[in-house]
């Protein structure tokens, strides 16, 4: 495996600093930069596309939730914090892990393994030249007082309301605060498929397709849920699975 490539993003020097000794400490990590607020991180992570971020949750102005709201795709992240679990048990989906503060040396490598394991399970697939996203990828939903990390590949469909996005995982559906869209434009077009105006699906979650009529379909979704695609899009989808 190559170096994971970290970045550090927290408003203490002395945190900083503290985290850039353990660092030292494990060769498999490579530190590429360091920022001291959520908008020099984020300026940090758009240009260096890290694996691996080691996030502040509790930082003036902006938070650690919002600099993952302002990506389009997360990194591996470990949360760093100087307040007990509650201060993320609105993080309920996917979380690697979390340090709460001060660090020590143990419970810092057993996080580095889990990033490990993490990127190791990980199946690397070739991201094209306009930075679309893959089945890999996470992106952070927050709505409300709830927050996910949510693996593209593990999103069934998404949906539109209003001027946002609904989106379908596990047994949540959080909206996402982007037009469908803009959602459309940074997903991995060997997993979705746009059946019809209001929604995208993902062709790993259809169990059945159903003729329908006039030559259209209608796709039955692993939970039930039935999705009408379009004439137009029909005829796409026929080609595209060979039906």
């Amino acid at each position: 495996m190559s170096t994971i490539k970290t970045v550090i993003v927290e408003d203490s020097r002395l945190a900083r600093n503290e985290l850039k000794e353990l660092i030292k400490g494990h060769s498999a990590l490579e530190l590429i930069g360091e920022a001291e607020n959520v908008d020099d991180g984020f300026e940090l992570i758009q240009k260096n596309r890290p694996d691996l971020l080691l996030l502040d949750i509790n930082m003036p102005e902006k938070d650690g939730f919002d600099l993952l709201e302002m990506l389009d795709e997360v990194p591996i992240t470990v949360f760093t914090t100087a307040y007990d679990e509650y201060a993320i048990k609105s993080f309920e989906y996917n979380a690697l892990d979390y340090l709460l503060k001060p660090i020590n040396e143990k419970r810092f490598s057993l996080a580095v393994e889990k990033v490990k394991e993490k990127l190791a399970g990980n199946q690397q697939e070739e991201v094209p030249a306009e930075k679309r996203l893959t089945g890999n990828s996470q992106i952070f939903i927050k709505d409300g007082e709830k927050c996910w990390l949510v693996k593209v590949g593990d999103i069934s469909h998404f949906e539109i309301v209003g001027n946002y996005t609904r989106v379908f995982f596990q047994n949540e559906k959080p909206l996402l605060y982007k037009s469908l869209n803009q959602v459309e434009e940074k997903l991995p077009a060997n997993y979705f498929f746009r059946p019809n105006r209001q929604q995208i699906v993902n062709t790993n979650f259809i169990a059945k397709v159903i003729p329908w009529f006039n030559g259209t379909l209608k796709l039955e979704m692993q939970n039930g849920e039935e999705i009408e695609v379009s004439r137009r899009q029909s005829y796409l989808f026929k080609d595209r699975m060979s039906l």
